[in-house]
């Protein structure tokens, strides 16, 4: 579900079509800085941004030494055995470890980071709920969806964002300040994921790593979102075998 500072935006069809034009059309696309890879904790909300690889095929797609769940790792074996991506860059999002991983078109990892998810537990969208005031959403209907989805940079009231499901104002944004009693910023920065949980479903992510990763690897073109399940099994959601 969108934040709030999303949700006028993500009612306007004139904004749908917006946010799908600048995704074809796009501005020139930002160079991703070579830094260097930081050390990975368990939830680590440091950037983790991988120097870029040029002129190979990741064939399977390189984790550079990042720590990623066996879900995560089967899920991009499979991706780069199938060729499931169309050759399109994608990005993973772990749900039960709140992590991002974000790969380019041929595999390989532009970078990885801590992120903070929708408040309810589930892997399912409540029908209409991108129709509905944010004040008519209660807690346990505020979850982040699983599945595969099509995505593209576009814009909400204030800023550019990674729209994943536009109906269901499902986005992933640069870390919002919200309500002060949220405390969003602590909560990405804390080494655990128990309180990663409090968006009305968005995945919010830090602002170096949507800047220099997110925004990079995604102007200019169409990707793919992959939302990993942690109520259902993972070939519950994706076609592997």
């Amino acid at each position: 579900m969108a934040e709030p500072s999303s949700t006028s935006f993500a009612r306007s069809r004139a904004g749908r079509a917006r946010a799908w034009r600048l995704a074809a059309l796009g501005a020139a696309t930002l160079a991703v800085p070579a830094l260097a890879i930081a050390p990975l904790g368990d939830n680590a909300a440091t950037p983790v941004i991988a120097p870029p690889v040029a002129g190979k095929v990741a064939a399977p797609a390189r984790l550079h030494g990042a720590i990623a769940s066996s879900d995560v790792q089967a899920l991009v074996q499979w991706v780069m055995a199938s060729g499931d991506n169309k050759r399109l860059p994608f990005l993973v999002v772990d749900k039960r470890h709140a992590r991002v991983f974000v790969f380019g078109r041929s595999g390989e990892l532009a970078g990885t980071a801590a992120a903070l998810l929708g408040l309810g537990r589930g892997d399912d969208t409540v029908p209409g709920i991108g129709q509905r005031p944010l004040s008519a959403i209660a807690p346990a209907e505020r979850t982040t969806p699983a599945g595969r989805f099509e995505a593209a940079i576009g814009r909400d009231l204030e800023q550019d964002v990674l729209w994943i499901d536009y109906d269901a104002a499902l986005s992933l944004h640069r870390v919002i300040v919200g309500r002060p009693q949220d405390h969003r910023a602590a909560r990405l920065a804390s080494p655990s994921v128990l309180d990663n949980r409090i968006s009305f479903g968005c995945i919010n992510v830090p602002v170096a790593f949507f800047d220099h990763v997110v925004l990079p690897t995604f102007t200019a073109t169409v990707g793919i979102v992959y939302i990993l399940p942690e109520q259902k099994p993972l070939r519950a959601v994706f076609a592997m075998r």
